[in-house]
């Protein structure tokens, strides 16, 4: 059972909104779909769920554990963002009788 005052951070849920851009594609953008309360904490960091640096990149990828209540609908193709920080939703699965949500998402890091 997920104690609800471990979700102490704010987050902003940014829905995916997909326009024509003229040339036969689509420009995404986010739109503001709820502002939550979550519990943020960092993947460790070892193993394949470990921080990721790329050679030929600037920066990191910092994989962390969300969990929120699961009273909004998400995708994969949502972000969340707290402040500056915006994550990528890598997956999404329900826990505690469907009652929460629990993500894995990247903060890419520079």
């Amino acid at each position: 059972m997920i104690d609800p005052g471990r979700l102490k951070t704010r987050l902003t849920i940014l829905a995916p909104v997909e326009t024509p851009d003229g040339q036969g594609g689509v420009a995404r953008d986010y739109a503001l779909q709820a502002v939550v309360w979550a519990a943020v904490a960092p993947l460790p960091s070892r193993g394949p769920a470990a921080a990721r640096l790329d050679a030929d990149a600037f920066g990191a990828v910092v994989r962390l554990r969300i969990t929120l209540r699961s009273n909004v609908e998400l995708s994969l193709q949502h972000r969340l963002r707290d402040g500056g920080n915006a994550y990528r939703i890598v997956a999404i699965r329900s826990i505690d009788d469907g009652r929460f949500n629990e993500i894995d998402a990247e903060l890419r890091v520079e």
